[in-house]
């Protein structure tokens, strides 16, 4: 894995991979693929490594975009936030970034690393810390492992910077969360910073598992059928998109999809929550897939993930859920990302299942889907 290489030529299909695994969000891939591609046209291929390539004690910069997509959609980057960053993590820890890594391989929180890399001369590592795309900064595998986020390096567009170190992972999601509110929503973010004796608290292969699916996208004759085979998927819903309410308060977009569904689906409707990722699809108040499993809304002739913010009045989607990774099911897991991390009171039910997980904190034999009120 070493002497892996990604290329100009990778770049469009870990994009449309990196689109299915952010469940909606992440970000869209658009702008960040122009700008991977331009970074590695200019600074030249990267390194795609493994943990295991790591000395020890070297400093690893997991790096994400905190904030509401649509506000991402409409205000750019300078293109000088990685390296502002980079500069803040080692003037304040004395050592230098040795590799970068995704905090989420979902959406453009996948692909812009890869640009980012490049810019740094650094490589990347065939690794994130979800497996997928969550809103909040708490909910990545580190957490779940008991790495504290205990400093936190900001930077956004303007190039504002800023150092928290917050008493827990909860207090990192609430102090980021509203400076990345005062910088209009969009920021860059450095949390969690790791060595190389980390490797056990991260979720590996995600790049390649991301650029895998991508790849089939492109070339097979079936997509979502591919797709679908490929996941280990349910498909939950194909139909068309009916109503779309989406608003962009906090620093998330929250609001819920609504499909009709046509053909074999005929006659049935379901709802699709969000904030900023797909969180639970619903039939009829019945819980159908939820957090912490992945739910991806897909264009059913090309099977391209759809974003949160993209979804549009007439879309013709097909709706698929499929296991998340076994770190998200333990109850530490579904304690931070399960169901009742997002406010609701069924109990998380694996996609596929019928019964809840051995261990699971939330409280079993119910189909109610209402929110919680807000945390």
């Amino acid at each position: 894995m070493a002497d892996t290489l990604l290329t100009r030529a990778d770049l469009p299909d870990l994009a449309l991979g990196c689109a299915v695994f952010g469940t909606g969000g992440g970000g869209d891939t658009a702008a960040d693929l122009l700008a991977a591609d331009h970074a590695l046209a200019v600074h030249g291929d990267v390194p795609l490594i493994r943990f295991a390539d790591l000395p020890p004690d070297s400093l690893v910069l997991p790096l994400s975009m905190i904030g509401a997509p649509t506000a991402g959609l409409e205000m750019l980057g300078s293109g000088r936030e990685a390296a502002t960053l980079r500069a803040e993590v080692e003037r304040a820890t004395g050592r230098p970034v040795a590799a970068v890594m995704a905090l989420e391989i979902g959406g453009a929180n996948g692909l812009a690393p890869v640009g980012w890399a490049a810019q740094l001369g650094l490589p990347l590592l065939d690794a994130d810390g979800m497996g997928r795309a969550f809103p909040e900064l708490q909910m990545v595998s580190m957490h779940v492992m008991g790495i504290p986020a205990d400093t936190v390096f900001m930077v956004d567009a303007l190039g504002n910077t800023a150092t928290l170190r917050p008493v827990d992972s909860a207090w990192s999601e609430r102090w980021a969360r509203a400076l990345c509110v005062a910088s209009g929503a969009s920021a860059l973010i450095a949390d969690y910073q790791l060595t190389g004796d980390d490797g056990h608290a991260v979720i590996h292969g995600s790049v390649s598992r991301a650029l895998r699916v991508g790849r089939l996208l492109r070339t097979a004759e079936r997509p979502v059928d591919a797709l679908v085979a490929e996941l280990g998927a349910t498909r939950l819903m194909t139909g068309t998109v009916e109503d779309v309410v989406r608003d962009t308060r906090d620093g998330f977009v929250r609001g819920a999809l609504h499909v009709r569904g046509h053909g074999t689906d005929q006659g049935r409707r379901i709802t699709v929550d969000l904030q900023n990722e797909n969180l639970v699809a619903r039939e009829d108040g019945t819980v159908l897939a939820g957090v912490p499993d992945l739910i991806g809304v897909l264009d059913t002739e090309t099977g391209i993930a759809v974003a949160t913010e993209a979804l549009r009045y007439g879309q013709r989607v097909t709706v698929l859920a499929w296991p998340c990774d076994p770190l998200w099911r333990t109850p530490r897991g579904l304690e931070t990302a399960g169901p009742a991390a997002f406010g609701y009171a069924h109990p998380y039910v694996p996609v596929g299942s019928t019964h809840p997980p051995v261990g699971s904190t939330t409280p079993a034999g119910s189909a109610v889907h209402e929110r919680q009120s807000a945390r």
